[in-house]
């Protein structure tokens, strides 16, 4: 009883904030239900930035991001497919592909990505290098209640997980930003330089909760 009331408390561990500086998410498995949950406090968004650190070996397609309201279940996802060149941006449940990423297994990548509701527009920055700018939707705000989830890929606000669709591999520096932050902005943080932190999301000030499988780890190796 008392190792399973353990397990229980491990796998739906309490969102508090935590200085993750220097450590990574290990995802060792393929799983449907193994996933990290992130808090934020910030409900109606009418602009994001999302930036995050990732390390796989997948050749089928995985979420890297997934931002999910009730009235969208992709409300802002980053999506790698099959083809190493193409990812998918998605905003309020419309989505747009970027193709020519120069992207490789086993190494670490900067990824991050753009929306604005005004201009409707997307972008891809991978490792510094920037995508076509693309329209995705324009006209209305992620609006809450917003759940985040790393790891796997909502098809239901908070769940409807597919395990080919899930992230195996490990990922660090998750901030995110309630405005588009600047292209030198997004250099530094791809550099790793000084770069300023996510308000909305912040790597070293981070409230998650962790169900399943998922390791917090040190970083390993440089970027």
């Amino acid at each position: 009883m008392v190792l399973l009331l353990l397990l229980v408390m491990l796998a739906s561990c309490a969102a508090v904030p935590q200085d993750l500086s220097n450590k990574m998410f290990t995802f060792p498995q393929e799983t449907n239900t193994a996933h990290v949950r992130l808090t934020t406090s910030r409900q109606n968004l009418g602009a994001v930035t999302v930036c995050l650190r990732s390390f796989t070996d997948l050749k089928r397609d995985h979420s890297l991001f997934s931002l999910a309201t009730p009235s969208a279940d992709n409300d802002f996802l980053i999506f790698k497919r099959a083809p190493s060149d193409v990812y998918n941006l998605w905003a309020r449940g419309q989505y747009t592909s970027v193709f020519g990423q120069d992207y490789k297994l086993n190494t670490w990548h900067s990824v991050c990505s753009t929306w604005n509701a005004v201009s409707g527009v997307m972008q891809l920055w991978l490792d510094g290098k920037p995508s076509s700018r693309k329209f995705v939707s324009s006209g209305s705000n992620i609006n809450g209640p917003v759940i985040i989830v790393l790891g796997q890929e909502q098809d239901s606000h908070g769940g409807a997980f597919d395990i080919k669709q899930s992230f195996v591999g490990m990922m660090s520096d998750v901030h995110m930003w309630d405005y588009v932050i600047s292209p030198d902005e997004i250099l530094n943080y791809s550099n790793q330089p000084y770069f300023t932190p996510g308000n909305v999301l912040n790597w070293s000030k981070l409230e998650f909760q962790i169900v399943g499988r998922v390791l917090i780890e040190d970083q390993q190796s440089s970027y």
